[in-house]
């Protein structure tokens, strides 16, 4: 067989997809696999959804690209029901949630640039954040695996440790001009910050004239069981960056800003060709159709209730294997006892897919359209692969 053509910068497990049901991807050989991964959060509302096909279906038989040079009337819907059910008056369109982040960075610093302070352009970011795998989103993560080897860290990011209130302050300075943070770390282990300190952030961005920034990327789009992870807090940022949920796993992200954030981006001084084209238009307004309807979210929460009950017994149950659960909604994560990739081998083994994460956690993505009957053969499954991990390792102890 002659070698792959493709960059060597993924580890791939040796499985491909020929089609996906709901919470189910099938093999090329017909094998079902419990789909709890959902691309990483990407696939919101499962595979196939009939409306997001018939969405994107319909939509390639008229136009599929025209450029920002022309109105491009599915922006204008998809951004004013974005506006409407958020804190935002302003959205900006991309392809990814790296873009997004960029678009926000610089969103930052153009409003600082404008209110005549240029020397403003320093953000202050924590420790296991993950914000992309551009130059400036590597930075702004500031974690070494990911900045090793691509030249000068990218200047204009101050890192803290999560959750020091008193290391932010200090790191505060007439240079600073916003504080960029998940609500909830994803890549990091599905650390949420608690409601206190994001409190502290708004109070310290509002005292010294800084811009707030979340980034949502993962956590945003329904995943928590609100449509925004920032609506459980009582803290509204100024700027918030989306992506995965939000295109059902079409590429799709999006900047939102309040009108005075925003007050910088005037007509040239950013863009994109693809970003907002008339195809992902039509997978966003598609998924918003669903997730805005009456007792979606609310079934998010109500299966995610069901879901965390069992793990927590999982974890009475395999000491041995599971230390702690975390997270909020349909974004949760077990914190091994193990090595998290051993999880989640022996979960695959069992036919269910799940990601791992930092701090040692694997990540429960699944779409949020599953059911509380799935959520249980989820269960059931991860409890099978716990068994052979913790017998596994009487084994060893014997």
């Amino acid at each position: 067989m002659a070698e792959a053509a493709l960059y060597d910068t993924f580890a791939r497990v040796p499985l491909r997809f020929e089609r996906g049901e709901g919470v189910w991807l099938v093999t090329e050989g017909g094998e079902r696999y419990l789909d709890f991964g959902a691309g990483i959060a990407v696939n919101s509302l499962g595979h196939s959804h009939p409306h997001l096909v018939e969405a994107l279906t319909e939509q390639a038989n008229k136009v599929w690209h025209t450029s920002n040079l022309y109105e491009v009337p599915g922006q204008e819907r998809l951004s004013r029901r974005l506006v409407d059910n958020s804190f935002a008056d302003k959205v900006f369109f991309t392809n990814s949630g790296a873009e997004a982040l960029e678009c926000a960075i610089k969103t930052a610093r153009r409003y600082q640039y404008v209110k005549g302070h240029p020397e403003k352009f320093h953000i202050v970011t924590f420790e296991g954040a993950f914000h992309g795998r551009t130059l400036a989103t590597i930075a702004a993560g500031g974690q070494a695996k990911y900045l090793e080897g691509f030249g000068p860290k990218v200047e204009g990011f101050d890192q803290v440790p999560f959750g020091d209130l008193e290391a932010l302050k200090a790191a505060v300075t007439e240079k600073t001009a916003a504080i960029l943070i998940e609500p909830i770390q994803g890549e990091g282990g599905i650390r949420p910050v608690p409601k206190e300190f994001l409190a502290a952030l708004r109070d310290i961005c509002d005292q010294n004239g800084l811009l707030l920034i979340f980034d949502e990327v993962q956590c945003g789009v329904g995943r928590t069981g609100k449509m925004f992870a920032y609506e459980w807090t009582g803290v509204a940022p100024d700027i918030m960056a989306l992506a995965k949920g939000i295109g059902g796993g079409f590429p799709l992200g999006a900047c939102l800003a309040t009108a005075e954030a925003a007050s910088g981006m005037t007509a040239g001084v950013h863009g994109t060709t693809y970003g907002g084209n008339p195809l992902a238009m039509a997978v966003g307004n598609a998924v918003l159709d669903v997730m805005l309807a009456e007792g979606f979210l609310e079934n998010v929460r109500d299966v995610s209730l069901v879901f965390r009950q069992g793990l927590a017994s999982l974890k009475d149950r395999f000491p041995d294997v599971i230390e702690e659960i975390r997270g909020e909604g349909l974004l949760l994560g077990i914190k091994a006892k193990l090595l998290a990739g051993e999880l989640v081998g022996a979960m695959r083994d069992e036919k269910m897919l799940a990601v791992p994460a930092g701090d040692n956690v694997v990540r429960l993505l699944p779409p949020l359209t599953i059911t509380a009957q799935e959520a249980r053969e989820g269960l059931s499954r991860i409890e099978k692969a716990a068994e052979k991990l913790a017998a596994a390792e009487l084994k060893k102890s014997a």
